[in-house]
């Protein structure tokens, strides 16, 4: 037993001795990694400094070109540099206090920035966002005043055959009280959802402090799912490209079917679960860029259901003739005037749809139709169209009460 013994701590004392003899030339043959001691601890990004520059900031050791883009930059992306630990920054400003949105590009590839929890979603994307504290946003700013409630609604579209989202802004108090509310439809732009409006648009914020401030009437404000699903018929085309006679008749009857998604599907649905004025009087539209074309789609087509319209960075496109003759029902309907309190245009004169805007009101006027086109500052961004909502919101329902 004693030699069985020796034997066994033999054997334990050179596989110990092999184990130790193994590990520094497994370790010689690793690559070496860096003392956690040479990176930096915390990365702080975006950084909003007192003086509104904001300093952005991301930690990719192995890239060899980083940019920023945000809806504040007008020319290319900014190019972002690197210091010894990896680290890209750059830094903006001074800029206006506002919500501001913005990417990262690493060679190559667009993503969010890792360090910032506040997002903004879309249909296909993510972006980031910040907030630029001062007097300029104290009307979209989170203010001490009473708030409302932003619900998701879910419902099922018979119009779509899917189920489908809407997000509903309640007023301070609805819980509380018995009283029915106008209604004001907003809608989002291309490449954004029903959360759009909720995130980056403020709106919840921007009409609590308009209703704090006795500035807008206390209304529910329903904000639905205007990207629509691709239907499976619909012929393919290249992007950029003139596209056949049949693809564009196909394009534009799919178009059409938000006017039958709200009108049959997210009014009911709305009129049913919440307390509203359900009349004429005390509905409202408006819209920003693909939501201004579908609030243009839903005026025409469905005259004398909505007493205000809003038409926001959008138009007519390039051929004016063509949408006054596919129109003519409703451009010399003679009780237009009667029915819309007021057609309101908003476009900024560094849009893109600025053209296609003022060429809507032109035709609008040609026709004895009443409108109020004001062109701002900027370009296409939620930086105007918040704007736009906080005017709205103030002049919708002047003139008529709760019941």
């Amino acid at each position: 037993m004693k030699c069985v013994s020796s034997v066994r701590l033999a054997v334990a004392v050179l596989l110990l001795c092999s184990a130790r003899a193994w590990v520094p030339k497994a370790a010689a043959q690793a690559p070496a990694m860096p003392q956690m001691s040479q990176r930096p601890q915390v990365i702080v990004s975006p950084e909003v400094q007192s003086d509104h520059r904001v300093v952005f900031r991301i930690l990719a050791v192995r890239a060899s070109e980083v940019t920023l883009r945000g809806d504040w930059v007008e020319g290319p992306d900014l190019k972002m540099t690197k210091d010894e630990q990896g680290v890209w920054s750059a830094t903006v400003g001074p800029l206006v206090p506002d919500l501001y949105c913005y990417w990262f590009t690493v060679d190559g590839v667009r993503i969010i920035d890792p360090r910032n929890p506040l997002v903004k979603q879309g249909v296909n994307s993510v972006d980031s966002m910040f907030f630029v504290p001062g007097e300029e946003a104290a009307f979209e700013d989170n203010q001490a005043v009473p708030h409302g409630q932003i619900r998701q609604v879910w419902y099922f579209s018979k119009t779509l055959d899917a189920q489908r989202r809407m997000h509903v802004y309640t007023p301070p108090g609805y819980d509380a009280g018995s009283e029915r509310y106008p209604v004001f439809y907003l809608l989002h732009g291309g490449g954004d959802e029903d959360s759009g409006w909720s995130t980056i648009g403020r709106a919840g914020f921007i009409l609590d402090n308009l209703i704090a401030a006795g500035k807008a009437k206390p209304m529910i404000v329903v904000m639905p799912n205007g990207s629509l699903p691709r239907p499976s018929n619909l012929p393919a085309f290249t992007p950029g490209t003139q596209p056949s006679p049949e693809a564009a008749a196909a394009m534009a009857a799919a178009r059409t079917r938000f006017v039958g998604e709200l009108m049959d599907e997210v009014i009911p649905c709305v009129e049913k679960s919440f307390r509203v004025l359900a009349d004429r009087e005390h509905r409202a539209i408006a819209g920003l860029s693909m939501g201004g074309g579908q609030t243009l789609l839903v005026a025409t087509a469905r005259p004398g259901q909505f007493a205000y319209v809003g038409v926001w960075s959008a138009g007519i496109g390039q051929n004016a003739e063509e949408w006054e003759s596919q129109n003519a029902a409703f451009l010399d309907n003679p009780r237009i005037n009667e029915w819309i309190k007021r057609f309101s245009i908003r476009v900024g004169d560094k849009d893109f749809a600025l053209n296609g805007s003022k060429s809507l009101a032109e035709v609008l006027t040609k026709h004895g139709i009443k409108n109020d086109l004001r062109t701002s500052g900027g370009g296409h961004t939620w930086i105007n169209w918040r704007r736009y909502l906080h005017e709205t919101a103030q002049f919708l329902f002047a003139d008529s009460g709760a019941k």
